[in-house]
């Protein structure tokens, strides 16, 4: 599975930002996808992650209420809606691949097999 993360910019605190991740291979569908991100200078967090078929989605804290995960199998695609954007959201953004169990959301780096290779969000204030 090849991912490419695209969508971010540079925005205004409380604009928001709709992230893609396309996928090519066909594992994509059976897949968990998680959303990750690292600020400079932080260590990398868990945004939120969607199961195979959009049965399960989890946020981390942070984003809750304000981020939204979704995914399009047929076009091998997720998203991920950001609204109510804060300063401390600025991060590069990346989108990953979880083969196997695809009902079980992993909030660890380790538990994804594939990465795309980041997309760029500055919020400012």
């Amino acid at each position: 599975v090849q991912l490419q993360a695209s969508g971010g910019g540079l925005v205004q605190a409380g604009g928001s930002l709709r992230l893609s991740c396309a996928a090519s291979g066909r594992a994509f569908s059976s897949s968990v996808v998680g959303w990750f991100r690292q600020a400079p200078g932080k260590d990398g967090e868990f945004v939120a992650g969607i199961t195979w078929n959009g049965g399960r989605i989890y946020y981390a804290e942070s984003a809750k209420g304000r981020f939204t995960i979704s995914r399009d199998n047929v076009e091998a695609t997720a998203y991920l809606q950001m609204n109510s954007l804060k300063p401390e959201d600025t991060a590069v953004y990346y989108c990953a691949a979880k083969i196997g169990p695809a009902f079980i959301i992993a909030t660890r780096s380790d538990d994804y097999d594939y990465w795309g290779q980041g997309t760029q969000v500055t919020v400012s204030s």
